[in-house]
């Protein structure tokens, strides 16, 4: 897999349509994800460059609550790439 601003984008689209929000703030803290107050919030570092943002992102996706059936087809296909990538 590639490291493009391309494919962070559909990455940050498959998490998306899971109805989690991912915001990037600063400071020192490991990147991960979180629920606040009842929402899906995924925090990453701001600082990372895009190669940082896609590994944490494909680390996460295991973690996340994402319902196969409710992704876009373009989305249900970068979803079982990045699964075979963690696997």
């Amino acid at each position: 897999m590639k490291y493009t601003q391309n494919i962070l984008d559909k990455i940050e689209k498959v998490i998306e349509e899971s109805g989690y929000v991912i915001r990037y703030e600063r400071g020192t803290f490991q990147s991960g994800y979180c629920i606040l107050q009842e929402r899906k919030v995924v925090v990453l570092n701001k600082f990372f460059q895009t190669e940082g943002r896609i590994n944490t992102l494909i680390d996460l996706m295991p973690q996340l609550n994402i319902s196969f059936d409710a992704l876009t087809h373009e989305s249900q296909k970068m979803y079982e790439e990045v699964m075979s990538v963690v696997k």
